[in-house]
């Protein structure tokens, strides 16, 4: 018995240590509330805006990135609770942010909103310059203290026609270096970032916290890319279908600590798209 006692120890010793290895991953490796982005219902929305969060809530959803051009704030507000869904974040356009913060924070306040997204900088289509990102810092860090003011982040959309060269990097970067982290943080739309040529999971690395919310959209294999931020509607794919590596986008983003992601399918086909991408959200592993 004595002799068998330093083998047991060893066997117990294996079994304790790989254990937890093969235990995780049979882990769930998406563990985030499943968010949906409104554009995605954009042609449903304006038909019945009740039917369509019925639609969300029946797929699962429990957040919605934007609010209702068809009903006031406190009534889509108030539709949405009475379905179990939040409003952590809402999209606005870049004169109205500049031109009226205070009545930004009005409707994100009345949407129950954390997190308000401007997703263009306007600029001659294929042509982002020095001076667009330089007014662009300027404006959101302006905007971005007056909105953190009231509790409410400021969230830049990048949208892949930031990556025009500048000096030893893009005018992304320009972006991050040059607005100040307590006023202005960033999302990070996945297809969009590829498609301007930069790497997800490389900048998730690089800005970590900055980055606080995320698109999850697929791109088409082979799809061709440039620097307008502008692309056909058919390159958008359901997720794990396309280029793009899911898996690890997930890991690097849950490192930078993003806790709200949003499914956001820019196709014709959204009611095939959808479930496609939240079962394979479900499927993944790690």
């Amino acid at each position: 018995m004595r002799k068998l006692l330093p083998f047991l120890f060893l066997l117990t010793f294996i079994f304790t240590v790989q254990q937890p290895a093969s235990a995780q991953k049979d882990k769930p490796l998406y563990t985030a509330a499943f968010g949906v982005e409104a554009y995605t219902f954009r042609n449903s929305f304006p038909k019945d805006v009740a039917k369509t969060l019925d639609t969300i809530k029946m797929m699962g959803f429990t957040e919605l990135e934007g609010g209702s051009n068809q009903v006031p704030g406190d009534d889509f507000k108030k539709m949405c609770d009475e379905r179990g869904i939040r409003i952590p974040s809402f999209g606005v356009g870049y004169e109205e942010l500049v031109r009226s913060p205070d009545s930004i924070v009005i409707k994100a306040k009345t949407l129950g909103a954390d997190y308000v997204m401007c997703a263009w900088i306007p600029h001659k289509n294929g042509s982002f310059t020095l001076e667009n990102a330089k007014k662009a810092s300027a404006d959101f860090n302006r905007v971005g203290k007056i909105l953190k003011e009231q509790g409410l982040t400021l969230c830049y959309h990048a949208h892949g026609y930031e990556f025009q060269p500048y000096e030893k990097g893009t005018l992304l970067d320009y972006l991050f270096d040059h607005t100040n982290p307590e006023y202005v943080s960033f999302e990070m739309d996945i297809f969009w970032i590829q498609f301007g040529g930069g790497d997800p999971v490389a900048l998730l690395k690089k800005y970590g916290n900055r980055w606080k919310l995320m698109h999850l959209k697929d791109m088409r294999k082979g799809t061709k890319k440039d620097l307008t931020g502008l692309t056909s509607p058919e390159n958008d794919v359901p997720l794990g279908t396309g280029e793009l590596n899911i898996p690890a986008i997930l890991k690097e983003a849950k490192k930078a600590g993003i806790r709200h992601y949003f499914i956001e399918d820019e196709s014709n086909f959204v009611s095939e798209h959808v479930p496609q991408s939240i079962a394979y959200l479900k499927s993944l592993r790690g």
